[in-house]
């Protein structure tokens, strides 16, 4: 759905925030569209000092609020025991890669919930700061007026400035709102009909359903847009039209799938037998013993209750001088990482979206006291699948 490759900005708390280059296209245009915005309303050139560099702080502001929506469903996934592998800013905003879907539905719901409760928050402390600073009733005629994507020439660069930034992320949290899944208005509704039904795979496809008319209903709006002489609105309304209706019809053919997994779990079908180097061997040994015998890049590491202690790869023990491999223990390289191991009890197609199965390859089982008991390839999950579509219906 990114396309290409992405740019790397920063980490938060281990997150990886990057931008893919679509980014670059629309971060250019809101400038270009605030600079206009801002010079009328300043009875400037759109190109005088002033307008340009509140454009760029619109832009920057604007972007800022998007990461910070989804920094909010990244922080509730991480309560709730679910990595997050990256959060990307692309051409339609941002989205947070989950390694897997939630377990339950107050799980979901909290998860999707999130990012709109920080987009509701930026809108309150905005409008709060545009209110002391004009008087309420006068900030709320030019909230209105930004919604509308009006000015008032008789309003202060930095008033607008905040006006621009409340109404913008007011239409993105009504937006977002809509029951139109995989948006975060449908996985509420997922949420809610998970909760109610007790299927997630019942949920999803009401869901998908859904988002399937929104992204229909998106297409023709933007169709009409394009028709009476608003080409930009128009094409911009179709293309998320088309990406919601693509993305709610690949849920619907997931969730067909998963059913046909029925009550699989990650121990019927994984290695109940994998290879797993004792933590308090030297790394000398893990080397000359498991590395150099295998040729495996990676190995699962235990303690002396074969409870799972992590990762170590390679390059990590390779690292190490020659001089220190025979003092140093493996179980000091290990990558501890939550997201590289799973329950031998979790049911299989959870693992249809985990990123740390397709980085790896394979995750770690551990049964319920965090003994390691399997290893599950990506290749055997996708054995599984295909005897689930081929087999008997």
């Amino acid at each position: 759905m990114l396309g290409g490759g992405s740019i790397t900005l920063f980490h938060v708390r281990g997150i990886r925030i990057a931008v893919d280059w679509s980014w670059f296209l629309i971060f250019f245009l809101v400038i270009i569209s605030a600079s206009s915005r801002f010079g009328d309303a300043l009875g400037q050139s759109s190109t005088a000092i002033e307008p340009f560099g509140l454009a760029i702080a619109s832009a920057i502001g604007f972007f800022g609020s998007i990461l910070l929506h989804e920094l909010g469903h990244a922080f509730a996934a991480i309560r709730r025991g679910i990595g997050i592998s990256s959060i990307q800013l692309w051409i339609f905003g941002g989205v947070a890669r989950l390694d897997r879907e939630s377990d339950s539905p107050e799980a979901e719901f909290e998860v999707a919930v999130a990012g709109p409760a920080v987009t509701l928050a930026i809108v309150a402390v905005l409008y709060l700061i545009g209110g002391v600073a004009t008087g309420f009733s006068e900030f709320g005629h030019i909230f209105w007026l930004a919604v509308q994507f009006e000015t008032d020439a008789a309003v202060s660069g930095f008033v607008s400035l905040v006006a621009w930034l409340a109404a913008i992320n007011a239409i993105v949290l009504v937006f977002n709102l809509l029951p139109a899944f995989p948006m975060d208005g449908g996985r509420i509704a997922r949420a809610l009909i998970w909760w109610r039904t007790g299927d997630r795979n019942t949920a999803t496809r009401i869901a998908a359903n859904m988002g399937r008319l929104f992204g229909y209903l998106f297409a023709a709006a933007g169709f009409i847009l394009l028709a009476s002489g608003d080409p930009f609105s128009g094409i911009w309304l179709g293309l998320i039209g088309f990406l919601i209706s693509g993305a709610a019809r690949g849920a619907a053919v997931q969730t067909a799938l998963t059913s046909k997994i029925g009550d699989v779990r990650v121990a019927d079908v994984m290695d109940p037998e994998p290879v797993a180097i004792p933590g308090d061997i030297s790394v000398e040994r893990a080397l000359d013993e498991y590395f150099l015998r295998y040729r495996w890049p990676w190995f699962p590491v235990v303690d002396a209750a074969h409870r799972f202690l992590g990762l170590v790869e390679r390059d990590r023990a390779d690292e190490v001088p020659e001089v220190s491999r025979a003092s140093s223990h493996i179980s000091e390289l290990v990558d501890a990482d939550r997201g590289l191991f799973v329950r031998d009890d979790t049911p299989l197609d959870a693992l249809l979206g985990n990123q740390n199965l397709r980085r790896f390859g394979a995750l770690m089982a551990v049964d319920a006291e965090g003994r390691l008991s399997g290893v599950i390839t990506i290749e055997q999950l996708g054995r599984a699948l295909k005897d689930a579509t081929t087999g008997p219906a």
